[in-house]
């Protein structure tokens, strides 16, 4: 290109240091002329400001004094008028005579003590008790902004819960204690542990009835059919076992799951068997045939949670993956998922009457709605800890038990936390042995049993001398809805 290019004048190097001290000096002069000085204060912008102080404190209350004042004043000129005022109170004797002769005007604004005023035009709210009664002819210029009314919360109060209280310790297994269920008749219980035994307990009396013995790895799951005289267990060493309770041994095992299995539920309606492990797969298995009918695939990580009902999603299931999957179940593929939750989600409980469910992570406690999923709430307090189970009674108490032997009582319909219990570690067991790691109710719902590290069983109950003035609820409603 034609032309001369003019030459670049050499740059100087300087260090990071002092380029800063340059920009620092160069603001200062430019925004603060006069170093350590202030600027003088101006008196009108000092009045201005303290006057919208003024007027945003007390605007309301200076506006109804004035409106009241033009009340007192109108009636005191209508008085004037008049030899005698139309509101005056009436005395008896000859002092009252005096002073009706004499016509001093009264107050316009009388205070009743023990009838309520029936004026046509009063603007007292229904059911509301005011002490302002307007003179006649004047409520019309009294303005409602003076009268405010409490706006009730939108948020449910919660309803009021005993507590509940340990009745009874069951030793008799040798590690943890990983899952339970209780028999639809209602008079025994089974659970499996890491000692690799199933024992079946009496539920009146919490004596041993039987020991089962046939897993070579810990028990993470158990259900009991109430159709057929089944019990179904799954453990880490990857095996689904159907026991016949009238012969007492293994009749069935299904074969499929590439890793330990963690959870199992049975359909309410249909002969089918649902487990989830380790392998990220949740499996749909014929509880006769012992056929794999469906491999739910599509969760990243352990499927930890399952539960089935008879309506679509008919299958629902809770992964590490912190995803909820809902599930069809004549196809095989997923209806929807969840990802409201941040971290694992260990345990969800399905509401017996109504057609919503509860999710657990250690973020929080989550409320969804069926069969949409539709997010409605959090728990209103925080557990801080891995939650493991959860479960629910027809009353609507719901118990949590974390890793740390914590117990936490929820009402379910407001979410209000009302009770925390900690589990007390057993003789002989470490303290760091107060995990709880599986939470049911008995079919009445008035018996919690709890599965817990330190080798025992719990019993739990409500405590019948408890009262409302006793163990009142101390319940505060959510300040800001929207977070939940």
């Amino acid at each position: 290109m034609p032309g001369a290019t003019a030459e670049l004048e050499p740059v100087e190097p300087q260090s990071l240091k002092k380029l800063s001290f340059k920009s620092l000096k160069r603001a200062l002069d430019l925004f603060s002329p006069v170093h350590g000085q202030l600027a003088p204060p101006d008196a009108e912008s000092k009045k201005i400001r303290t006057s919208h102080k003024v007027s945003v404190e007390y605007g309301g209350i200076n506006s109804s004094t004035n409106q009241l004042g033009q009340v007192n004043s109108a009636a005191r000129d209508q008085n004037q008028q008049s030899s005698v005022p139309s509101n005056a109170l009436a005395l008896p004797g000859p002092e009252g005579s005096k002073d009706l002769q004499k016509g001093e005007s009264q107050n316009a604004l009388v205070v009743g003590p023990t009838k309520q005023p029936t004026a046509p035009n009063n603007t007292g709210f229904p059911g509301k008790s005011t002490a302002v009664v307007s003179a006649p002819g004047s409520s019309e210029r009294l303005s409602t902004s003076a009268l405010m009314e409490r706006i009730p919360s939108k948020w449910p109060r919660p309803i009021w819960h005993a507590p509940w209280k340990n009745y009874r310790v069951i030793s008799g297994h040798l590690g943890w204690v990983r899952s339970v269920a209780v028999d639809p008749s209602n008079t025994w219980f089974c659970t499996g542990s890491a000692d690799r035994t199933i024992k079946i307990w009496d539920l009146a009396s919490g004596r041993l009835k039987l020991t089962l013995t046939g897993h070579i790895e810990q028990i993470r799951g158990l259900a009991v059919s109430n159709k057929h005289t089944y019990m179904f267990s799954a453990g880490d060493d990857k095996q689904v076992k159907c026991w016949d309770l009238e012969q007492n041994k293994v009749i069935r095992s299904y074969h499929g799951h590439l890793s330990g299995v963690y959870c199992l539920a049975l359909h309410p309606t249909i002969d089918i068997l649902l487990t989830g492990g380790r392998d990220s797969v949740c499996r749909v298995w014929d509880i006769r045939s012992k056929m794999q009918i469906h491999a739910l695939s599509g969760h990243d990580n352990t499927v930890c949670s399952v539960f089935t009902r008879p309506t679509d999603p008919q299958v629902v299931t809770g992964s590490h993956d912190t995803t909820i999957k809902f599930w069809d179940l004549r196809y095989g593929k997923t209806m929807a998922t969840l990802t409201n939750h941040k971290k694992s989600v260990r345990a969800m409980t399905q509401h017996p009457k109504e057609s919503c469910f509860a999710s657990a992570s250690a973020d929080n406690i989550k409320k969804f709605n069926l069969p949409k999923g539709e997010f409605l709430h959090n728990m209103l307090s925080h557990q801080k800890t891995i939650i493991n189970t959860m479960a629910v009674n027809e009353e609507g108490v719901m118990v949590t038990g974390g890793d740390n032997g914590s117990m936490w009582f929820w009402d379910w319909k407001s979410g209000h936390n009302f009770q925390q219990a900690q589990t007390i570690v057993q003789p002989g067991s470490l303290d760091s042995e107060a995990g709880i790691y599986a939470l049911t109710y008995d079919l009445t719902g008035s018996r919690l049993i709890s599965c817990e590290a330190d080798k025992t069983i719990k019993m739990w109950k409500e405590d019948e001398t408890a009262t409302p003035e006793t163990h009142p609820l101390n319940f505060r409603p959510p300040k800001d809805i929207r977070r939940f």
